[in-house]
């Protein structure tokens, strides 16, 4: 199969992805939905204050979360940044001018050892020093938590900004004893949330289990524009990362942006460009992600969930008529939410391994991405979230095509 110059891609001289293992950033995220581009075109048509678009989007998150306020970013990683930021500078314009600098002045994160990731850049962007805490008890089987809540405890000190969580269904400690830590301490909690949709209960989730801030990815399954981002918490912060974020090249005379983003009674004057101005988002984006939120909002979490069930199983029958294949459905482990096929190539009968097929996939014209995560262990996946019916007999097709040209 050869899309046969249908894309903009084929025009580009660029192959196209049939996309089978999800909402990855590397190959495009997830499709836009239509009530997103449509806002987008619209927004293209017009100026606006882009102070006084992200004071209306800040209400919307603020409706959709029950967060004090809320901020669109261009992505989950620049939500991460500029969360950071705020925990370290608050309503310092001096801190903020000086950010990442953060030379003798409070910086340190604290975050479990096994919530510590390749994303965490982010928080360490905006001039954060990262403490982690714990071990790897758990995972040896030594019937120890990784991270034991006196360690959280133990490790706040002055110096201390924040505590750092990384949220998927199989983190510990509990996420409501970290905040209770946390509070106690008086430091706020970022969350980093961002594939943890759906279900859309989540967007409010953690909020009501008393997070300071919480980033969520709009390019996933909210299927905004692939780069936007949310952060939703406190309102103190928020309106220090829009202090941080917003175009401040104005003569302070006429400087009157809206209060709910900057309230100038808290200021010495107009506030410099700061760290965000390289995160900056358009008017497009910003009328994109509220529109994409807003359908989000309003879908049946049971009907798209049995929609990408339904869509596992016809894969997962279709693959069992391979030889060489071992099929089961399994929780990819990203959220509670979605179905993935795991597939196990019997690599002592096959005549490929793993590692081959997957890149074998991956080098054709449209290139079939499944998840490669566990080639190490013969297995890769499909995930049917960003995959059409339409497309599921083709991956099949080839995935059998392939393990039989060897």
């Amino acid at each position: 199969m050869t899309t046969g110059g249908d894309t903009i891609y084929d025009d580009l001289g660029v192959p196209p992805v049939i996309n089978a293992t999800g909402t990855k950033t590397r190959i495009g995220g997830t499709l836009i939905r239509e009530e997103a581009l449509e806002a987008m075109n619209r927004a293209a048509e017009a100026f606006v204050r882009i102070s006084d678009l992200q004071a209306a989007a800040s209400e919307r998150i603020a409706e959709v979360t029950g967060a004090d306020a809320g901020y669109v970013t261009n992505g989950a990683s620049s939500a991460l940044t500029l969360g950071a930021a705020a925990c370290i500078a608050g309503d310092d314009l001096e801190l903020m001018a000086n950010l990442p600098d953060t030379d003798d002045v409070p910086s340190e994160i604290v975050m479990p050892r096994t919530h510590r990731n390749g994303y965490d850049h982010a928080l360490r962007a905006a001039g954060a020093d990262i403490v982690d805490v714990g071990a790897n008890d758990y995972h040896l089987g030594t019937g120890s938590e990784n991270t034991q809540p006196w360690q959280i405890d133990a490790a706040i000190t002055e110096e201390t900004v924040a505590v750092a969580y990384m949220e998927k269904p199989f983190t510990r400690p509990p996420l409501e004893t970290v905040v209770e830590i946390a509070h106690d301490n008086d430091v706020p909690v970022i969350v980093d949330a961002a594939a943890e949709l759906p279900p859309t209960e989540n967007l409010s989730k953690y909020v009501d289990q008393g997070v300071d801030l919480v980033a969520f990815s709009g390019g996933k399954a909210i299927r905004g524009p692939q780069s936007s981002g949310i952060l939703a918490g406190r309102e103190d912060l928020i309106k220090s990362v829009a202090r941080q974020h917003l175009d401040m090249h104005a003569s302070e005379p006429v400087y009157d942006p809206p209060e709910r983003l900057v309230d100038l009674e808290e200021l010495p004057g107009v506030p410099l460009q700061g760290l965000g101005r390289s995160m900056k988002v358009g008017k497009e984006e910003i009328a994109g992600l509220i529109a994409a939120l807003d359908a989000f909002v309003a879908e049946d979490d049971d009907a798209v969930l049995s929609e990408w069930h339904d869509r596992s199983e016809r894969i997962a029958g279709e693959l069992e008529s391979i030889d060489d294949l071992d099929i089961e459905l399994a929780n990819a482990g990203k959220t509670d939410a979605v179905s993935t096929v795991v597939v196990t190539v019997d690599e002592e009968r096959s005549p490929v391994d793993t590692e081959t097929l997957v890149s074998n996939l991956r080098a054709e014209n449209p290139r079939i991405f499944v998840g490669g995560d566990d080639v190490h262990r013969s297995q890769f996946t499909i995930n049917p979230r960003c995959l059409a019916d339409s497309e599921v007999d083709y991956v099949v097709d080839r995935i059998a095509a392939n393990l039989e040209a060897e």
